[in-house]
């Protein structure tokens, strides 16, 4: 399995691989972009993140896409953005255990992180564990 993987990771301050996660994609400060070939970290970006005046919830749906984003980490999220990515091929990974975001990107390498579909997202009916 060669293809690329860019991972979006809701970051607090500067972002990078060292920064605090932030809880809520929408209202991060940035973006930390890592990027994966195989099972190596080959690249780090960061991506400001507008404020959330224009667009919504969606916003960061065509920020992250246009950046060619094609996974996200996520610690929750509603249905809508979630409906969002999913609908530009970006796959979101639902980890909220982790503080710093270099543990959650190890962990998602290791495949210890569940992709997430419509029914873990908040307020998205479904009533499983």
């Amino acid at each position: 399995m060669s293809e690329k993987m860019i991972l979006g990771v809701p970051s607090q301050g500067q972002g990078g691989l060292e920064s605090q996660r932030s809880g809520h994609f929408g209202h991060c400060d940035c973006f930390t972009l890592v990027e994966i070939d195989g099972q190596e970290v080959v690249g780090v970006r960061i991506l400001e993140n507008p404020p959330h005046q224009e667009g919504g919830c969606l916003r960061p749906v065509n920020l992250l896409a246009s950046n060619g984003v094609n996974a996200l980490l996520a610690a929750g999220m509603g249905a809508r953005p979630l409906q969002g990515f999913q609908d530009v091929g970006i796959k979101v990974y639902f980890e909220n255990q982790t503080l710093l975001v270099k543990d959650a990107v190890n962990l998602v390498l290791a495949g210890k992180v569940p992709t997430m579909d419509l029914q873990h997202a908040c307020g998205g009916g479904g009533h499983h564990h």
